[in-house]
């Protein structure tokens, strides 16, 4: 209707142009013609050019009726072209938005794949359709981290209702009383600490709200000072902007994990790098590279001396959601003599907007 609508517009103007155009013409040659016969002219030829006159006039009156049917035809004939047009190239929009209403959860593996040239059309299913594989990925993340946090949860109480249960026998001695007190603080301590994960978590993934200079190479050698380790520090200016809480979480995480999964006598060494990097290494046990991208899922625990605790499965997850809140990356490779060697690349101050 809109394109109709222009046509039938732009044709009357048109219209209009061409009859004002005409007899502007007409009137010009009768004018000339006048002027060339002077004004002695026998009556027979006055009679002539009056004819002539209400012949041109005549023309000019059929002409402008019969332009003015033509053009509604032509308006007519334009509306349903149009909209048999814009039916065949809305077509697959249809066929899209008919794809996208049959979608939910259940069902975010469909694609739309649309076929056809390449045109904005088929720019926008497969921009539909990579949204879709990131929601899908989302959904099963979310699933997985679901289960695996009922699990995790699931496990203290069993634990803590089997404590109660023994300790509730009248026959118990104070020796299986006090495993038992022993075995709740320690479910208790153990639920308490994934819980904190889990707000950590939380938090990280949310965003940063406020921003602040950190000076990286301090928060490090806070954190190393815990666990009895000399963090080198080869540039001691390097200022991150970000949350300084959540920075120190990151590095303690790298530390705690590089101690807990590490062979007797083993070694952790920690280096600040130009440019916001941290280098956490450890000679801990061989770890395969494929095994390596498992790691950074939540409740997912390597192979080390303290396999069980006291971490909850989050220390690296949690790693990964700090460095993308602060704009960085976060990479594990093999170590040379085993273990593993982190590499947390955050941008420095200058670079991160406010």
């Amino acid at each position: 209707m809109v394109y109709g609508a222009a046509f039938l517009v732009l044709g009357t103007c048109l219209l209009g142009a061409v009859n004002l155009l005409s007899r502007a013409g007409t009137e010009d040659e009768a004018a000339a013609i006048a002027a060339r016969t002077g004004p002695a002219l026998p009556m027979s030829e006055v009679t002539v050019g009056r004819l002539a006159e209400d012949v041109r006039d005549a023309l000019s009156e059929q002409m402008l009726v019969w332009s003015v049917f033509a053009l509604l035809g032509t308006a007519v004939c334009a509306v349903v072209v149009g909209w048999w047009t814009a039916g065949r190239v809305l077509r697959p929009v249809h066929e899209m938005t008919a794809k996208a209403r049959r979608l939910s959860e259940h069902t975010l593996d469909r694609r739309l794949a649309v076929v056809g040239p390449d045109d904005e059309l088929k720019e926008l299913g497969d921009t539909i359709d990579a949204l879709l594989a990131r929601l899908e990925t989302a959904f099963d993340s979310q699933r997985r981290f679901i289960a695996n946090a009922s699990h995790e949860l699931r496990t203290p109480l069993a634990t803590q209702r089997t404590a109660i249960q023994v300790g509730l026998d009248e026959s118990a001695s104070a020796q299986e009383i006090a495993r038992t007190k022993q075995m709740l603080l320690d479910s208790n301590r153990r639920s308490e600490r994934l819980i904190e994960g889990l707000l950590v978590l939380a938090r990280s993934e949310r965003g940063l709200e406020e921003r602040e200079d950190v000076r990286l190479g301090d928060v490090v050698r806070e954190e190393c000072e815990r666990y009895g380790i000399d963090a080198e520090v080869v540039s001691s200016g390097a200022v991150v902007r970000g949350n300084r809480l959540l920075l120190a979480q990151l590095v303690r995480n790298l530390v705690a994990n590089a101690v807990a999964y590490n062979v007797p006598d083993g070694t952790v060494d920690v280096r600040v790098e130009d440019g916001g990097g941290l280098v956490v290494a450890n000679t801990g046990p061989t770890v395969d590279a494929s095994d390596i991208p498992g790691l950074f899922e939540p409740f997912r625990r390597g192979e080390g001396r303290d396999r069980m605790g006291p971490g909850a499965g989050l220390g690296l997850s949690i790693v990964r959601s700090i460095a993308v809140a602060h704009g960085g990356t976060v990479t594990a490779e093999p170590g040379p003599e085993g273990g593993l060697v982190m590499r947390v690349s955050l941008p420095s101050g200058a670079g991160v907007p406010l």
